[in-house]
C-alpha cells in the first residue's frame, strides 16, 4: 500500500483524534503527512505547518472545524488535489463539500478511526 493520506489539524497531544489517526494510519500501512498549526512530532511523523506543497496524496482527512477550514479550500482543491476527502465528526461543511465535489473530489462524511478499524479506508 502506498497511498499518502494527509491528515490536517494534527496534534502532538495523544488525546486528540488527529494524532489518533496519524498512528493508526500508520500501523495500517498508509503513508502518512502531518499538517497542524504548530511543529512537533508524532511518534516518528513531523508535524509540517503552513501549506507545503505535497505530491501524490491520495486522502486528506480533516481535523478542523469549518470555520478554520475557509483558509484551506484553495489549497486543498488546487494545491493538493486529492482523491477524496474525509470531512470526521464536527467538520462536516456543506460549502466545502460542494467546492470540492465540483472539482471531481470525493467527499466522505465518516470517522477516519473507525473506517480503519472497520477496514472500510
Amino acid at each position: 500500500m502506498n497511498q499518502k493520506t494527509l491528515v490536517i489539524g494534527a496534534s502532538e497531544k495523544p488525546d486528540r483524534y488527529s494524532n489518533m489517526a496519524v498512528k493508526s494510519l500508520q500501523d495500517h500501512g498508509y503513508g502518512v503527512v502531518a499538517l497542524g498549526a504548530r511543529h512537533g512530532l508524532i511518534g516518528k511523523i513531523e508535524i509540517l505547518t503552513g501549506k507545503p506543497i505535497i505530491e501524490n496524496i491520495d486522502t486528506v482527512t480533516l481535523y478542523l472545524s469549518p470555520a478554520n477550514q475557509k483558509e484551506y479550500y484553495s489549497y486543498i482543491a488546487d494545491d493538493v488535489k486529492p482523491q477524496r476527502v474525509i470531512f470526521n465528526p464536527g467538520t462536516e461543511n456543506m460549502e466545502f463539500m460542494k467546492i470540492l465535489e465540483r472539482k471531481g473530489i470525493n467527499c466522505v462524511v465518516a470517522c477516519t478511526l473507525v473506517m480503519l478499524s472497520t477496514d472500510q479506508f
